[in-house]
């Protein structure tokens, strides 16, 4: 481990051990490529090419990806600052751009979604946001008892990086494969704008059918869409047992319940 971490050019800042004799180490990664270039052996090598946020269905290589230089990194604020001064480094967006993104949200949330829709938000703790984006939707219920898993579907425009740049969490996933939810399930899922879209990739059944698998029992699924998506999940989501209400002919809040299909007679 010392050998290999010594190649990588990272460096030892806490270390010790307890009375049980386990050691513990703390290592800190370098900010630039200097120490890179003065290793004696160039093993493991840099990166030659390479798709900066390549994650999804990426092979693991035997290479060390190249660092952004000084003139493009720029940490991002202390907290909580950041949450609205983030500076989006991985995606083209500007300015006006993700501070008009984060007015928008903040005034959804609060005359919306936190006043009118039948959710009970006293009740909710878990929450993931299907189609984060710059993390607006997040960035809005940071004063509530809750935390939102951001996730950015691979078939939308790359955000993630302004996600953790705000001091936020998420994830890119495929929404037309299964989601890996373990240890535990959601209480409400929130969707604005993508379900619609998505059944140009695979069957929105399917997909609320993940919905329903993800969500608890009791657990809200508030969805901002089309009116023409909006009827279409209904009746799926009425099939399930769900409850249902629309809201100005914009937003869908549907409720899982406890009903499960008979098991079929064998």
């Amino acid at each position: 481990m010392v050998s290999l971490t010594k190649s990588i050019c990272w460096k030892v800042v806490a270390k010790t051990v307890d009375s049980s004799g386990i050691g513990l180490v703390i290592y800190q990664k370098p900010t630039s490529e200097s120490c890179y270039k003065k290793r004696s052996t160039q093993e493991p090598p840099l990166c030659v090419k390479e798709e900066a946020n390549a994650s999804w269905y990426a092979p693991l290589r035997q290479c060390i990806s190249k660092l952004p230089s000084r003139d493009v990194q720029k940490w991002p604020e202390l907290w909580p600052k950041r949450l609205v001064s983030v500076r989006p480094q991985s995606v083209l967006v500007d300015s006006k751009t993700f501070k008009k993104d984060t007015e928008k949200w903040s005034e959804i949330v609060s005359d919306v979604y936190l006043e009118r829709l039948a959710v009970n938000w006293s009740s909710v703790r878990n929450v993931m946001d299907m189609n984060a984006g710059f993390g607006g939707f997040a960035a809005a219920l940071i004063n509530r008892p809750l935390w939102v898993m951001n996730v950015v579907p691979v078939d939308k425009p790359n955000t993630l990086s302004v996600v953790f740049d705000r001091g936020l969490i998420g994830v890119y996933h495929d929404w037309c494969e299964s989601l890996n939810t373990y240890p535990r399930t959601y209480d409400l899922l929130h969707s604005s704008f993508y379900l619609g879209d998505i059944t140009q990739r695979c069957g929105i059944v399917q997909v609320v059918a993940e919905i329903d698998r993800v969500l608890r029992p009791g657990g809200y699924l508030v969805v901002q869409d089309t009116m023409e998506t909006i009827k279409n999940l209904e009746s799926i989501l009425g099939s399930l047992h769900w409850s249902t209400k629309i809201y100005q002919d914009r937003f869908l809040v549907g409720r899982k319940g406890f009903w499960r299909p008979l098991k079929p007679e064998l």
